[in-house]
């Protein structure tokens, strides 16, 4: 039997909203043909941006959005996607793929979106190929209310106020893409760069330093020595994958038993990840000022057959779905000091919730998962502990049973996921209620998935919740992930 005991009263602390954040990367069709189609485009738009995409992401309350990368913000020049579009200076995207990039979406495009989304934008500047005046001069013409030649730049392209953008990366991945600086050179290209990124009246910009890669535990130690007072967070990038390396991928759909499993335990060692790189944080910033910032994680298989290499596109399916529900739990029961993590990425490339083809568009498995876990947002984090046993295929071992739970509004949400291939789950919860119980079930064959015309994976309410003194007791079906709600 699993058995989960969930204690209102006891909390690490608020979840923040953030923690269900996204990331667009100009890569491949994330934000070309997946988000942003022009004015002129034939297919639904509002200011350019695809209306069928907006009202999806709105659904599951996206609160944070991250832009222009990845990789490509640190060859990314701001000022060559402002201004007439047909003026603007066109570019080959030598990261991804060798296309060529005419800089359509810009500065103004990204926060129209984010106005459309009703989320806050989240923007990467450029270290590693650009300078300190650069990146200035971006601060400034996106928050300074003044009278300079950088902010009447931006009142000639249209826009007269100030946008106050508060979240600002400083540099991606600079021990690789971005640079491969040494984890001491980039502590003080670091301190010179945030130093020239002002805060102007109406807005106090959250300055947020490049962070480490997988383990690489001294890159935290070096940031945190050396950095951590002129930082407001730290980022760490993780993601899920099988195969023997990097070049060897395995497939999204394409998996036995063994890869099921070593997915699975791929996305359970952010719980390590977060653990011990938050041990070293908590030396030198036990108050917990420094917050944790897992602003690309996510899934990273094989390219689909006769697609661009470089453009990262792969199906979902639902063991993509449950990495997705063992990291946001994960996430959750780390809120004190997780503030944020973008999905990698959003439309069309890697993990993505949305997926397009021309004018057509289908809700992935995890769409559906971040749709299941939306009101831990902003939810105080319960106490929630899992008795479970281990399961699996040969050295790959995880948790039969995944949750998390929070409090808001005098309901307690407890997310739970089946991670077992083939087995169903007998679960016990206590928890205290009232009687007022309900929830909602995703649950599918392990490579199920969703396609143009033929989506059939989607949350479903879950009739098989059964009320029991002090708490209640269900069947997870395998590879199932389920919402419940109690009062």
């Amino acid at each position: 039997m699993n058995r989960i005991t969930v204690n209102p009263d006891r909390s690490v602390g608020t979840i923040n909203r953030n923690i269900y954040g996204h990331f667009s990367e100009h890569l491949g069709r994330c934000i070309y043909g997946g988000i942003y189609v022009g004015e002129d485009s034939p297919i639904p738009n509002v200011n350019g941006m695809r209306a069928d995409v907006v009202e999806a992401l709105k659904a599951i309350r996206i609160p944070v959005l991250r832009w222009p990368g990845g990789c490509f913000a640190d060859e990314y020049h701001w000022q060559d996607g402002i201004g007439p579009r047909d003026q603007r200076r066109r570019m080959v995207n030598t990261n991804w793929g060798h296309v060529v990039e005419d800089n359509s979406f810009g500065t103004h495009e990204f926060l129209e979106l984010c106005r459309q989304l009703g989320c806050a934008p989240y923007i990467n500047a450029n270290v590693g190929s650009g300078t300190v005046r650069e990146m200035a001069e971006w601060v400034e013409y996106l928050n300074s209310p003044g009278d300079s030649t950088v902010v009447r730049q931006r009142w000639a392209n249209g826009r007269k106020e100030p946008w106050n953008v508060k979240y600002f990366g400083v540099g991606n991945e600079s021990w690789g893409c971005g640079g491969n600086m040494r984890p001491e050179y980039y502590a003080d290209e670091y301190r010179r760069y945030q130093t020239y990124c002002r805060d102007y009246p109406g807005s106090r910009l959250y300055r947020i330093a490049c962070g480490p890669g997988e383990g690489d535990y001294r890159w935290t130690e070096v940031l945190m020595e050396r950095a951590g007072r002129f930082m407001d967070a730290l980022t760490l990038h993780h993601y899920s994958l099988t195969g023997p390396d990097w070049n060897h991928k395995g497939r999204a759909l394409r998996f036995d038993k063994g890869e099921y499993y070593e997915l699975l335990q791929h996305a359970a060692y952010m719980d390590e990840l977060i653990t011990r790189h938050g041990q070293i944080m908590d030396r030198f910033d036990p108050e917990k000022r420094v917050g944790l910032i897992v602003d690309e994680w996510g899934t990273w298989h094989q390219v689909e057959d006769g697609t661009n290499p470089g453009f990262l596109y792969q199906q979902n399916a639902m063991r993509d779905a449950l990495v997705a529900a063992i990291t946001l739990n994960i996430f959750n029961r780390h809120c004190d000091r997780v503030v944020m993590a973008n999905l990698a990425q959003t439309v069309n490339v890697l993990q993505s919730v949305v997926l397009t083809d021309g004018d057509r568009m289908v809700l992935t498995p995890t769409w559906h998962v971040f749709d299941l876990y939306k009101d831990h947002q902003d939810a105080r984090a319960a106490d929630c502990f899992v008795e479970t046993d281990r399961i699996g295929e040969g050295k790959w071992r995880v948790d039969r049973v995944s949750a998390s739970a929070s409090t808001k509004d005098g309901a307690v949400t407890l997310t739970v996921a089946n991670c077992a291939m083939d087995e169903a789950a007998d679960v016990t919860v206590r928890v205290p209620h009232s009687g007022e119980i309900s929830g909602r079930l995703l649950a599918g064959a392990p490579d199920a998935y969703n396609d143009f015309g033929d989506a059939p994976l989607k949350a479903v309410p879950f009739e098989g919740i059964r009320a029991e003194d002090g708490g209640l007791a269900f069947t997870l079906p395998p590879c199932g992930v389920a919402a419940i709600t109690v009062k």
